[in-house]
């Protein structure tokens, strides 16, 4: 896919690896970045070695690597989604406080992590969708969603009933307020801007069926 490119109509919906390469292909060089737990760790796996991308994990760890392959599992260092990872050069342990310390100070670039609703003005819920039987679970994601300099999204576009997770407003509990940055789905990316949001990218659809399906106002990038 070409890094310029801003808006195309490539072949589509894509896959969770698709988009998380997408994503990885948008992280500036040098950048700390806190990938959520769940499909957003997938990044770490299509971040080119020389990056220079450093992966705060929200357990105590910089400089984390792609995910652990067979003979390279080390039970004692996983990501926050006990994840088996691997370690890059220069790599530092610290305490879970630190951790956060570094979440809330504003010290990461970047957050990339998966949501349930996103509004359309940027809200995010990401940690409970309301259901009596289910389990919520914010973890660090308030922290990272106020702490952060950006928030990248990774999620399908659409629910598995077929309903929209991109929303005019959340119907589920609120994780943070006008935090998203930008959303990265199966079918497009937008970014949420303070004239609406706009459509960066599609895939395998146009940006005049989203906006039907959608019920939302979608702007093109200006250089389209």
């Amino acid at each position: 896919m070409n890094r310029n490119s801003q808006l195309t109509c490539g072949q589509g919906p894509l896959d969770k690896h698709a988009i998380a390469a997408l994503i990885a292909r948008d992280i500036p060089r040098g950048a700390y970045v806190n990938l959520g737990i769940g499909q957003p760790t997938l990044v770490a796996d299509h971040l080119p070695a020389d990056s220079g991308v450093v992966l705060h994990t929200e357990n105590g760890m910089l400089n984390m690597g792609p995910a652990a392959e067979e003979g390279q599992v080390d039970p004692d260092l996983t990501n926050a989604g006990k994840v088996p990872v691997t370690e890059l050069p220069g790599a530092a342990y610290f305490h879970h406080a630190d951790s956060f310390a570094m979440m809330r100070g504003g010290h990461l670039d970047i957050c990339v992590l998966g949501a349930f609703q996103v509004s359309a003005a940027g809200d995010l819920a990401n940690w409970h969708t309301g259901a009596p039987d289910a389990i919520p679970a914010v973890g660090g994601a308030m922290d990272l969603a106020i702490g952060a300099k950006k928030v990248f999204v990774m999620m399908t576009l659409f629910a598995k009933d077929g309903t929209p997770k991109l929303v005019p407003e959340c119907g589920y509990p609120l994780t943070g307020l006008a935090c998203v940055d930008r959303v990265y789905t199966d079918l497009a990316v937008f970014d949420v801007t303070a004239q609406g949001l706009t459509v960066r990218e599609t895939f395998g659809t146009t940006v005049e069926e989203l906006a039907g399906r959608l019920d939302l106002p979608l702007r093109r990038p200006a250089t389209a």
